[in-house]
């Protein structure tokens, strides 16, 4: 049995030209492997490709070259398999509003070939917090709720790999709370789950490795410590007695004022913070208040992306 949940190698797609524009290459040559057991993250902004991957590896999209497999299986040599292997929230909400949540739930799992005497209904109707709409059409259901469903019915056979692209938008708080701490359960008793989402401080307190991409191309993989360490960024954030004039006295440093707050920028393997006080103080200012802020998962994000795009 290979180590590897998902290995991806030279993926590329690209839609051919139709009437109202010409050829688009969506992904160009992605190379993406991801171990059993992981909790991923795979950022990127809109129109990056994160949904071209995974609509592959679903079989809803026709890849132009490359290999996928899904614990080891390839999704061209055997894709029935390979495909049993995923379970995938996408991010549409799309639900047979004739359906109510139990028999979505058990027609799915119907499909998965799962024996009734081993369906978990019950149990993923009370994990997604659904059991007083277990009886209502899907149709009734608010926005958050239909969600709710589509996660449950992605879980029905017990698949390996857990796909969730944008699982969390548009629902409520309550839901991401209750949402994460049951993949976070999954994830702990040996899930693969592939995170996609806009809402970067949720990968940065969930993920372990993170991907990004960018314009068809993978521009940076690591685990989330190894990013969060080794950027070399700072800030020093000042709160003064009055509004900070002196621009011109500081000109050889990274500032930004905004009325008493003064945002100092600089680098911790070249500089402390030390100095940088002594200065604000000698210029006549006295400190109210100060703390300092490290670079967050969003920050690296942009910064990735930005000098990509120079």
């Amino acid at each position: 049995m290979t180590d590897l949940a998902i290995e991806i190698s030279n993926l590329t797609k690209t839609y051919e030209a139709g009437k109202k524009g010409a050829a688009k290459t969506a992904l160009k040559g992605v190379d993406l492997v991801i171990p059993r057991g992981s909790f991923f993250g795979l950022l990127g902004p809109n129109g990056a490709g994160k949904s071209t991957i995974i609509n592959i590896m679903a079989g809803l999209t026709i890849k132009s070259a490359g290999h996928v497999k899904l614990c080891g299986i390839d999704i061209d040599e055997n894709p029935r398999a390979a495909r049993s292997k995923l379970g995938v929230v996408p991010q549409e909400l799309m639900l047979d509003t004739f359906f109510t949540v139990r028999e979505a739930l058990e027609i799915t799992a119907g499909y998965y070939g799962v024996p009734k005497a081993k369906r978990r209904t019950n149990e993923i109707i009370e994990a997604m917090g659904l059991t007083d709409k277990a009886d209502i059409g899907s149709r009734k259901l608010s926005g958050g709720m239909r969600r709710r469903l589509l996660v449950g019915k992605a879980l029905v056979h017990s698949p390996p790999i857990l796909i969730l692209d944008e699982p969390t938008a548009g629902v409520d708080v309550e839901l991401r709370t209750q949402l994460w701490d049951y993949v976070r359960a999954l994830n702990k008793a040996g899930t693969t789950v592939l995170l996609t989402t806009h809402y970067l401080e949720e990968a940065e307190e969930l993920c372990d490795e993170i991907a990004i991409i960018n314009h068809g191309e993978i521009i940076k993989r690591d685990s989330k410590a190894k990013l969060l360490s080794g950027v070399d960024s700072k800030e020093l954030v000042l709160t003064l007695d009055r509004d900070f004039d002196s621009g011109a006295a500081f000109a050889d440093m990274d500032i930004h004022a905004d009325g008493t707050t003064l945002v100092i920028k600089y680098k911790p393997s070249q500089a402390t913070f030390e100095p940088m006080i002594d200065r604000v103080k000698q210029a006549g200012y006295h400190i109210v208040d100060l703390t300092t802020r490290q670079m967050d998962l969003e920050d690296i994000f942009r910064k990735l992306v930005r000098e990509r795009a120079a």
